[in-house]
C-alpha cells in the first residue's frame, strides 16, 4: 500500500449528491459518480491491516485491502476480477449497501473510515465502461437442472453461482420482471433499474434462463418442481408486514409501506399495478418506522409532492457515536441521516401511536404518545412505558406502516410441499440449508428473516454451494452436456 501512509495526509472524501431543489424532481440517481483520481486517493487511505477487519465485517468476505491496493496503484483490471470473485453484483451493494465494512475498519477506530463502498462502486462501474465485466460462458454443463424461486438478491445469487458450476438453473418470479425487492422495493433514486437489467442481459448471456409472471403453486403446480428439477432453491422473501393493532386502523389512507413502494415504483417503471392508486401528492404524510423502508417512503413521497412528512419512531433516538454496548468493530447502532431525509422530514422519536382518528370515513390524524424505555436493572432489556399526560395528536391524510416484516407469506407453494417452519414463521432448513423436503433448499431472508441485502446475497451463494454439493454426492461428479432448462 501507499509507503507515505496516505491515511494521515488525506482526508475521507464522502459522496457528492445532487442538489435536493434538483434530485426531487426526478426518480433519477441521487449521487454523482466519483472520478478515476479521487478514487485512487481514497483508495489510497487503506493501511492494508495485518488484520483486515474491513474483510470479516463483510458478509460476502471482500478482499476490500488487496482490490483498494490494486486501484491505487491503477491496476483497475486486476481489481475488477478480484472484487468478481466474491461478489456476484458489486454495482448494487456498491450503491446500497450499509457498509458493514467500513464500521469495521481498522482507521476508523480514531479516523473516519476507508470509503470501502464508494470504491467498490467505482471500480465495478470501471469494469462495465472499460468491457472488462462481460458474460463468463460455461465450458461444461453437469446435465443438471435447478429451480430458484424468487429472484431477489439471494435467489439472483445463488442461481449466479449454479450457473457457474456448471448446472442449468431457471429462475421463477411471480412479478413482471427479475429484481424481487431491488426492483420493486428499492426506489430508483438509489438503484435505478437499468443496473440491476444491465446485470440480468449478462447473467441470461451466461446461460441463466428467467421466467417470470410465474406464481409458483398457482401458475405451476409445486410438485412439477420436483419432477423436472434435481433440486430446488425457494428464496421468496420474508413479505409478511409487521402491523399495529390499533383503534382505526381498517380507516382508507392507512397503508403497509412496502405496498406504497411497490406501487410506486411500478408507476415510476411505466408498469401496471392491480392496487388502487396511493396518491400523496398535496397531502400530510406520517411514516410509522424509522429504518430504511421509512426512509424509502419518505424520499418517495417528498418526490410525488407531499404536503409534509413525519416520521415516527418507537424507539428512542440513537446516540450521534458509538456507545459502550457496540465497541468497535461490531455495527453500531447509531443516529443516520439518510438522503432522504436531507430533502425534507420531520423525524420523532420515542412515540407510539394509540390510535388513527377519521374523518369521513378516511384517516386524519394519529393520536400518539411519548414512551420511555427503562431498565429494572444493568442486564435486563428495556421495558416501554407511557409518559403520562404526554398524549398528543398528528395530523395526517396518508398513513404509511414501515415497522418490519414478520415471517415469510404461507402460500400455496409452501403448502403444497407441505414444509416445516420455525418459530418466527419462516422456512426451517439444517445447516445445509435443505428444508424438511428433500431435495427443496431455502435461502435469504425466507430462511433467516429480514436482513441485509448483502445478507441475503451470502445466503445466495452458500446456499449455491450447499446445492451443488448434495447433487454432486448424489450423482457423481460426471460433466456431460447438458439441455435446456423446463
Amino acid at each position: 500500500m501507499d509507503k507515505n501512509k496516505g491515511f494521515m495526509r488525506i482526508y475521507r472524501k464522502e459522496p457528492v449528491y445532487r442538489p435536493v431543489c434538483e434530485r426531487v424532481k426526478d426518480y433519477k440517481q441521487i449521487f454523482v459518480m466519483r472520478n478515476e483520481h479521487d478514487s485512487r486517493a481514497q483508495a489510497r487511505r487503506c493501511m492494508d491491516c495485518g488484520t483486515p477487519f474491513c474483510h470479516n465485517g463483510c458478509p460476502i468476505g471482500n478482499f476490500i485491502p488487496e482490490w483498494n491496493k490494486l486501484i491505487f496503484n491503477g491496476n483497475w483490471d486486476h481489481a475488477v476480477r478480484l472484487l468478481q470473485a466474491t461478489n456476484p453484483m458489486p454495482e448494487v451493494t456498491g450503491r446500497i449497501c450499509p457498509s458493514l465494512c467500513e464500521y469495521s475498519c481498522v482507521l476508523g477506530l480514531n479516523d473516519d473510515a476507508v470509503t470501502v463502498r464508494e470504491n467498490e462502486l467505482s471500480i465495478a462501474e470501471f469494469g462495465f465502461e472499460k468491457d472488462i465485466i462481460k458474460p463468463r460462458l460455461v465450458g461444461f454443463r453437469s446435465g443438471k437442472k435447478i429451480a430458484v424461486v424468487g429472484s431477489g438478491p439471494a435467489g439472483l445469487s445463488c442461481a449466479q453461482k449454479l450457473n457457474m458450476l456448471g448446472h442449468s438453473v431457471t429462475v421463477f418470479e411471480r412479478d413482471e420482471k427479475p429484481g424481487g425487492l431491488l426492483r420493486y422495493g428499492i426506489p430508483n433514486f438509489k438503484l435505478e433499474k437499468s443496473v440491476l437489467d444491465r446485470r440480468i442481459k449478462l447473467w441470461e448471456k451466461e446461460g441463466v434462463f428467467f421466467k417470470t409472471q410465474v406464481n409458483m403453486g398457482i401458475d405451476r403446480a409445486a410438485d412439477s418442481l420436483l419432477k423436472d428439477f434435481d433440486a430446488v432453491c425457494l428464496a421468496c422473501g420474508c413479505r409478511v408486514p409487521r402491523d399495529i393493532s390499533v383503534p382505526g386502523r381498517g380507516l382508507k389512507g392507512v397503508y403497509f409501506a412496502m405496498d406504497y413502494l411497490s406501487q410506486a415504483n411500478k408507476t415510476a417503471l411505466g408498469e401496471r399495478h392491480q392496487s388502487d392508486p396511493i396518491d400523496v401528492k398535496g397531502k400530510r404524510v406520517v411514516v410509522i418506522g424509522g429504518g430504511d423502508t421509512g426512509s424509502d417512503c419518505v424520499g418517495t413521497a417528498n418526490r410525488q409532492g407531499a404536503l409534509c412528512v413525519t416520521q415516527l419512531e418507537i424507539m428512542p433516538m440513537p446516540p450521534a457515536c458509538r456507545t459502550k454496548d457496540c465497541l468497535w468493530p461490531k455495527y453500531p447502532l447509531i443516529l443516520r441521516n439518510s438522503s432522504s431525509h436531507q430533502e425534507g422530514c420531520l423525524r420523532r422519536w420515542s412515540i407510539a401511536t394509540k390510535a388513527f382518528e377519521a374523518a369521513a370515513g378516511r384517516v386524519n390524524g394519529l393520536l400518539c404518545a411519548k414512551v420511555e424505555w427503562t431498565k429494572e436493572s444493568e442486564n435486563s432489556c428495556p421495558v416501554m412505558r407511557e409518559i403520562s399526560g404526554a398524549d398528543f395528536k398528528v395530523d395526517a391524510d396518508i398513513v404509511l406502516i414501515a415497522a418490519g416484516f414478520v415471517s415469510v407469506e404461507k402460500n400455496a407453494l409452501i403448502d403444497s410441499l407441505g414444509l416445516e417452519m420455525d418459530k418466527r414463521g419462516n422456512i426451517k432448513t439444517g445447516p445445509d440449508y435443505m428444508t424438511s423436503k428433500k431435495p427443496v433448499f431455502c435461502a435469504g431472508d425466507m430462511r433467516r428473516g429480514q436482513s441485509l441485502v448483502v445478507w441475503a446475497i451470502e445466503e445466495g451463494l452458500k446456499c449455491a454451494q450447499a446445492i451443488n454439493n448434495f447433487i454432486t454426492k448424489n450423482n457423481g461428479k460426471e460433466r456431460r452436456p447438458g439441455g435446456r432448462p423446463c
